[in-house]
């Protein structure tokens, strides 16, 4: 696509799209404001749920309860992805050193990430959406696809094979070995010194209780679950946009019911088109800053989906 090639649309301040034009200033201050104790009950929340599912398999061992728990940790999984997402921005804590420390250790390491090399790639991401140098470019350039290729790329998704590819990647990464997205400036073992800590910690406290083998719970649904949630998310953000260089039609948001929230959507990821227009406003403000913006007529034309279900129809959308 030609827009590739071509810089994102620089915007005069003084003379800003119509969504600025809504928001006061006071109003934009308040969205961006940190809310430590919401943060903290994010991630609460998160950990809640991975450890109701360690119980609901602990007590009623089957393969419906073992299904229903992979979805759920593999989908929280992300939503710790996510919360990482938020202190990459310096969004989860009002304190820097806390959004960073807090980032990494109760929400990146655990599911294999870290807040640094994170930070650098994503914020290219934002700077240059849609265009060759953004780093998430590859994610989304091949949709829409046939509904046997989307089939194929799930099944890879949920055996393992996409999860066991990115598990050598971020391996390689982690070494000092890649020149990826995320590529560290210093490798070596004791970068993955994070990841073995607090994953231990999680070992060590399923063992504890007398239950060291729902473990492989975890480490399953990031094999797996997390994988296909995670290319939901991208799909769903930016693939198929109706005009990569319109801020309004180059991110999708899309609207998610509390099932979608549970399996699919988790800490608000589903409204990605108001993050990327303040990309500061922590998680819980986004739906806040979408309701203001939809209220004020802002929204009109903008790219925003009914439900993930059918983001997934059109991105299979291309014939046989």
């Amino acid at each position: 696509m030609a827009a590739f090639d071509q810089a994102p649309p620089v915007v005069d301040p003084g003379d800003g799209p119509r969504w600025r034009e809504v928001l006061t200033r006071e109003e934009i201050r308040d969205l961006v404001a940190h809310r430590d104790l919401r943060s903290v009950l994010s991630i609460a929340i998160d950990w809640g749920l991975v450890f109701a599912s360690f119980a609901l398999v602990a007590t009623w061992p089957n393969p419906i309860s073992l299904l229903a728990a992979l979805f759920v940790v593999g989908t929280r999984q992300l939503g710790l992805a996510i919360l990482m997402h938020d202190a990459a921005h310096h969004s989860l804590f009002r304190n820097r050193r806390l959004n960073d420390l807090v980032g990494n250790w109760l929400c990146a390491y655990p599911v294999w990430a870290d807040v640094g090399p994170y930070r650098a790639y994503h914020l290219r991401h934002h700077a240059k959406n849609w265009t060759a140098a953004d780093p998430d470019i590859g994610l989304v350039q091949p949709f829409p696809i046939t509904r046997g290729s989307l089939l194929r790329k799930v099944v890879r998704d949920l055996t393992g094979r996409t999860g066991w590819k990115r598990a050598k990647a971020t391996l390689r990464r982690d070494l000092g070995l890649s020149t990826g997205r995320q590529s560290r400036t210093l490798g070596g073992v004791r970068n993955l010194g994070g990841v073995a800590a607090t994953n231990l910690a999680l070992f060590g406290l399923l063992a504890a209780v007398g239950h060291p083998a729902l473990y492989l719970l975890w480490v399953v649904a990031w094999f797996t679950t997390f994988q296909l949630v995670t290319r939901i998310r991208a799909i769903a953000e930016h693939a198929m946009a109706p005009d990569p260089l319109d801020p309004m039609r180059n991110t999708r948001t899309t609207l998610a019911g509390p099932i979608a929230r549970l399996f699919v959507a988790p800490n608000r990821v589903n409204f990605h088109l108001e993050h990327h227009l303040l990309m500061t406003v922590p998680h819980y403000g986004l739906p806040r800053l979408h309701a203001m913006l939809r209220e004020r007529g802002a929204l009109e034309g903008a790219w925003i989906a009914r439900s993930y279900l059918g983001v997934l129809r059109e991105a299979a959308s291309r014939p046989a």
